[in-house]
């Protein structure tokens, strides 16, 4: 307040310090009444930082115009007080007004510049807009005032990063950890990964290896660790290091395909039989892992691949996988091996149907489940290859099978669905729904069904059963920001010529798209307080293009059509269409 003109006696600051505390407590009401007892006596009625703090006290309790009001007869009163103008910047940041709000926070800085507070506030709005360079000029600023806080050592540190100013961000992080000596293990850990990060992005990727080298005793995500410095290798040349540490990945995780990946190009190896003895390895060490039976499936030919395929299909099908098909997508990229997927599968039927064995060499018999996963397993092998009488068909004896199976119900909706009809889709749909109603996921996928036939309102009345009572489904799944939903919808609209409600669902999903990036406000200041450097960093480019998800592509092409329509068809209201009638 010493930059203010206008100077409280000491009664009167004592009740604004009273103020200002109550704000930081949250305790809204009681410096609302502090407010008006100072503003009550004639002389400090037009006090501009009271008036400010008054709106300030309003606003977080909802009365937003009066709050306006108050904050801008406070500044009007004082331009000099940087509260006024800080008060200001505040109430314009709660309405998302940034561009205003750092406006505000500079005409404040100008009157008191080394104010902490202020500087953060900017700094966060900053970070938001992705002003990086300003954003580095304020946090350089907060260093200076405070160099003992991690925030200020940090941030300053991602501001560089974020400006590819590498070789600078790696100093500062370098002269933090030389200071600090108690920081924790996590902490350390962090930013040992993250200094190595900048090193691998920055000039001195050479020296990232080294680095890597001399600090694996504080570095505790070894996951991480041990991927960077498998890729380090790879670019260095080091193939054969590169192939052991790759090998101590896939043992801790032998579910990852990008190791295996990673793992055959550093050992060079082309034959079909060495590439294999990498998998079969690795069975050895974990007989239920699934990665290493399913991926040579993709470079096996001939009989090797049908001998392997057998296998998997066996154990799949007596285990009753239901997304053993899913998993063998790719495979049927390559014509001739889908040829051999549907002669062995065929063949297991024929066998099944008369001796209970897959082959009739088997020792054993089959559970009565494999017959059924093997018709499920048919039936999306010919509706994958278009055949979809077929699948039809195979998909019926799977019902007459057991007819209590839901996924058999949802297999034929979709079917339907791929065949074109979707009448019928939606009607399977809704039938495998009622088998379970308490099942959400094949509720939704009902409720998608009869968005698809146009019947918005049905859809509605399925997706109530799941969501609050009170409210509309829509009400609820909006609030829930439940995005294929509101897709759905506003096609269906569309489809059904109601152009309106169809840009309604499309400017919701948009909104959705705002607050996801307004919801990493708070994570600016949490992320440096934790150190969690990596993740942050991680955090900014998934916001930086998060318009990219499928989700807003589909809703923005669907508005820019209902746009389209209503310029080449406008909207008559009554009025022109009778004119238009008479004349």
């Amino acid at each position: 307040m010493s930059s203010s003109n206008q100077t409280l006696p000491p009664k009167e600051a004592t009740l604004f310090k009273r103020i200002l505390k109550c704000y930081e407590m949250k305790q809204f009401k009681a410096g609302l009444k502090y407010a008006k007892q100072i503003l009550s006596n004639a002389k400090y009625a037009e006090h501009g930082e009271t008036l400010a703090m008054k709106g300030l006290t309003l606003s977080c309790l909802g009365r937003k115009e009066e709050a306006y009001d108050d904050a801008r007869r406070g500044l009007k009163n004082d331009l000099k007080s940087h509260v006024c103008w800080h008060v200001y910047g505040l109430l314009q940041r709660s309405d998302r007004k940034y561009d205003e709000a750092i406006k505000c926070y500079r005409n404040a800085l100008k009157i008191d510049k080394d104010n902490v507070q202020i500087l953060r506030d900017l700094a966060l709005l900053q970070i938001q807009m992705r002003d990086l360079e300003g954003y580095r000029e304020t946090k350089s600023r907060l260093l200076q005032l405070r160099s003992g806080h991690k925030p200020s050592w940090l941030g300053y540190c991602v501001a560089h990063d974020l400006l590819q100013e590498q070789d600078m961000a790696i100093q500062i992080i370098r002269e933090y950890r030389r200071t600090q000596t108690n920081l924790s293990e996590y902490e350390a850990s962090e930013l040992v990964l993250y200094e190595n990060q900048l090193l691998r992005q920055g000039t001195q990727s050479k020296q990232a290896l080294d680095h890597l080298k001399k600090t694996q005793a504080s570095a505790r995500d070894m996951i991480s660790y041990d991927e960077s410095k498998a890729d380090m290798l790879i670019n260095e040349g080091r193939l054969n290091e590169a192939a052991e540490v790759l090998a101590v990945l896939i043992n801790r995780n032998p579910e990852k395909w990008s190791y295996y990946a990673q793992l055959e190009s550093c050992l060079k190896i082309e034959s079909e039989s060495d590439r294999l003895s990498i998998y079969t390895s690795v069975l050895e060490d974990h007989p239920r892992a699934m990665a290493p039976k399913r991926l040579p499936l993709n470079f096996t030919t001939g009989e090797l691949f049908r001998g392997l395929l057998e296998t998997f299909l066996r154990n799949g099908l007596r285990k009753g996988i239901p997304q053993l098909f899913n998993s063998l997508r790719s495979v049927y990229t390559y014509k001739e091996k889908v040829v051999v997927i549907q002669e062995l599968c065929l063949g297991f039927a024929e066998s099944l149907k008369t001796s209970s064995k897959c082959a009739a060499a088997d020792a054993e018999d089959e559970p009565p489940s494999t017959y059924l996963w093997l018709l499920f397993f048919i039936a999306q092998h010919f509706d994958r290859l278009g055949h979809y009488q077929s699948a039809l068909d195979y998909i019926g004896q799977a019902i007459e099978h057991t007819p209590t199976l839901i996924e058999l119900y949802m297999m034929k909706a979709k079917i339907y669905k791929h065949a074109g009809d979707m009448k019928r889709a939606a009607l399977f749909m809704d039938e495998a729904r009622e088998m379970d109603t308490a099942d959400r996921y094949v509720n939704c996928k009902a409720a998608k069904y009869m968005m698809r036939i146009n019947d918005v309102e049905r859809a509605e009345e399925l997706c109530a059963m799941f969501t609050r009572e009170g409210s509309s489904a829509t009400d609820s799944l909006t609030d829930m920001q439940c995005m294929w939903y509101l897709t759905e919808s506003a096609s269906a609209y569309v489809r059904r010529d109601q152009w309106g409600e169809a840009l309604k669902k499309c400017h919701e999903i948009d909104r959705h798209f705002d607050e996801f990036i307004e919801d990493q406000f708070d994570f600016h200041a949490y992320c440096l307080r934790r150190g969690t450097l990596r993740t942050y960093r991680r955090m900014l480019e998934v916001e930086d293009s998060v318009r990219q998800h499928k989700f807003f592509g589909k809703a923005a092409r669907t508005a820019i059509e209902c746009y389209l329509h209503l310029f080449e068809h406008p909207v008559q209201d009554e009025s022109e269409k009778k004119t238009d009638e008479f004349a």
